[in-house]
């Protein structure tokens, strides 16, 4: 994804990465991790849907059907969905705005590095005495009193995890606000941009609440404490009210960035600039301020009173507003448009009415009353299912196709792009959509088997077949990127032809720079009007060519996650534990236990002191070099031939 290189060992390879602050390398290892965990939580579901498959099945047992439900949900939203969204901010915003890196490219890789160290933390329970088992919220009622260190695996591991989210969602921030090209005014910012800036903002508000809670059942389990044992004057609800004030948010944080994603998509192929665009900020910006406003709809049956029902009820509806205000404008910028209907644009039109079946079925269960014969039923997850696959993952699927010339310097094959699509999306409808009547029928979810003779025999079955379609979908599109290492460079600008935003301007591959001299943007779409002006090299100027500054790689973002790894193990296996006291999981002694946590901890520290007192101020490229890169990367373009270019 940087400039051409020379052909580098495998463990020169591997060193670039774990040292890696470029963006670009940054947003590769998100994907790939993201990918990793999506396949992991695929088969996950996939495990339950064959359990399900038929009444009575003994496929699998109660214990890990509760532990493959818990895994499913966590992996999905925390450790797929999540790092793909920021593989994809990482690999086009600092493009889109014309700035050469992130604000803080350390912090970057310090980010990825805590998210990965505290995935790989979580899915060593398989491996290591059992996963959690307390459902993806891991109510208190239940995590409590579970026994073994599932529970444990999972509060660590999202504490790390989590970390390194809050990190990179500031370091968004600064970046979007602080590091725009020269005439890119807010209201000149693309939409993916904005949806990026909006989602950063809704994850430094949203995670404080996650962090809190978990720390408040960490010490109830490591040392007895009882913030949510009701027997002993704690509130398990109050654990239900921390973990949806976070959670709730965090649909908006990841379907947010689809929107973006998809707010990009649709002008290139329509071949229109998007319609309203005003509104589209404005509904953005609205939908990021209410989300935190509806968190207690997911618990109409806590017994909160009618007033605080009421009040959810309302503020959940209106949400429904700025999101159909998007729907429409949507629409808008395909009517009347030149389409074009590529791989990127099926994932689109496939977006628009299945993210709208979802949304209607979340007003229907704003309706108090209502979600008091809707709750805890398979019509709730069919709803989620429309909205986080029919919005979310068909949005990542589609970037996928839409921005891997700019990521990989490759494209993937459109064929085998429109198999997976019909395939996933086929798959997709089968599997959610009957199960809104599963839910109907008084289906409860959460449950490993049913009995036979109640009339969800069939339904369950299509809704299985739909899941394995699904997957056969998923490995579609894993073919299709193994295969494009092997295929021709793209070598060019706009590989679309209808490219509009700045990523689209600069050629591929990109230097390790981005911009030779930093762009000057003269109006919304700068690309687009720059090649309307007959401008071939599709931007002008805020600079004469000058000297560039670039951050200085480092390992210590890889060491100081290792030192949160080495203290999460200290504190699992203390010997103050609830379950370690009762004899259903195991510890070490107070001595090993100290050690693991001061000692994991004060490596993290460590580096904390180290990178303090080392003045990294980078390094610049001078003209000559820049000069000597750009022409290498003409050569390698004209001829396929890599220069020798680091």
């Amino acid at each position: 994804m940087s400039s051409v290189t020379q052909k580098k060992g495998f463990g020169a390879h591997v060193w670039d990465y774990l040292t890696t602050v470029d963006h670009k390398k940054i947003a590769i290892m998100y994907l790939a991790a993201g990918t990793l965990f999506f396949a992991i939580a695929g088969f996950e579901a996939l495990l339950m849907r064959i359990q399900l498959m038929f009444p009575e099945s003994t496929f699998i047992s109660a214990g890990l059907f509760n532990e493959l439900l818990t895994m499913h949900g966590t992996t999905m939203l925390f450790l797929a969905a999540t790092p793909i969204i920021f593989a994809f901010m990482n690999a086009v915003v600092p493009l889109q705005i014309g700035a050469r890196d992130v604000a803080f490219p350390f912090l970057n890789s310090l980010g990825f590095w805590l998210f990965f160290i505290g995935a790989v933390f979580l899915h060593l329970s398989f491996f290591l005495g059992g996963a959690p088992d307390a459902g993806w919220t891991s109510y208190a009622s239940l995590s409590l009193y579970s026994p073994g260190h599932g529970i444990d695996f999972y509060i660590l591991g999202l504490q790390i995890s989590g970390a390194g989210t809050l990190i990179s969602g500031i370091n968004f921030i600064v970046t979007i606000i602080t590091m725009r090209a020269p005439g890119m005014t807010f209201m000149r910012m693309p939409l993916f941009t904005w949806t990026t800036l909006v989602s950063s903002s809704l994850i430094l508000f949203a995670f404080p609440p996650l962090t809190g809670g978990l720390f408040l059942m960490l010490v109830d389990r490591m040392f007895g404490a009882n913030f949510f044992d009701h027997t002993m004057g704690g509130n398990t609800i109050i654990w239900e009210h921390l973990f949806w004030i976070f959670g709730h948010p965090e649909v908006y944080i990841l379907v947010l960035p689809a929107f973006g994603l998809f707010s990009e998509i649709i002008p290139v192929f329509a071949r229109k600039r998007l319609f309203g665009y005003s509104s589209m900020v404005f509904a953005t910006i609205l939908i990021g301020f209410l989300g935190f406003m509806v968190w207690a709809h997911h618990m109409f049956t806590v017994g909160l009173g009618a007033t605080a029902n009421a009040i959810f009820a309302v503020a959940t509806m209106a949400i429904a507003v700025p999101t159909g205000m998007k729907v429409f404008n949507w629409i808008l910028t395909i009517w009347g448009g030149s389409i074009k209907v590529t791989v990127p644009m099926l994932y689109a039109l496939g977006f628009i009415p299945s993210f709208v079946a979802g949304g209607v079925t979340g007003v229907m269960q704003a309706t108090a009353p209502l979600d008091y014969q809707l709750h805890d039923s398979y019509f709730i997850v069919a709803h989620f299912h429309y909205v986080i696959v029919g919005g979310i993952v068909t949005g990542l699927f589609g970037s996928a196709h839409f921005y891997w010339p700019i990521m990989f310097n490759r494209a993937l094959n459109p064929k085998l792009g429109m198999i997976t699509f019909w395939m996933f999306f086929i798959g997709f409808h089968l599997t959610f959509f009957i199960q809104h009547f599963l839910g109907l029928m008084g289906m409860p979810r959460r449950v490993f088997t049913y009995m036979d003779g109640q009339g969800w025999d069939l339904f369950n079955f299509i809704s299985s077949i739909g899941a394995i379609m699904m997957g056969i979908g998923v490995v579609l599109l894993v073919i299709d990127a193994i295969l494009s290492i092997k295929s021709e460079p793209v070598n060019r600008r706009d590989y679309w032809g209808d490219g509009r935003s700045l990523e689209w301007a600069i050629e591929t591959p990109l230097p390790f720079y981005n911009f030779k001299q930093t762009p000057l943007i003269r109006g919304y779409d700068p690309y687009w009007i720059e090649k309307e002006e007959g401008n071939k090299e599709g931007m002008v100027y805020a600079e004469p060519l000058g000297e560039i500054h670039m951050p200085n790689n480092s390992i210590l973002p890889f060491i100081m996650s290792i030192g949160m790894m080495i203290a999460a193990f200290g504190a699992l296996y203390s010997p103050w534990g609830d379950q370690v006291q009762a004899g259903t999981a195991t510890g070490t002694t107070p001595a090993i236990s100290l050690a693991l946590i001061i000692g994991g901890l004060g490596l993290t520290i460590a580096c904390m002191i180290t990178r303090s007192f080392k003045d990294d101020l980078g390094f610049h490229v001078t003209v000559d070099e820049i000069e000597k890169v750009e022409a290498d990367l003409a050569h390698y373009r004209a001829t396929g031939n890599k220069g020798g270019i680091k």
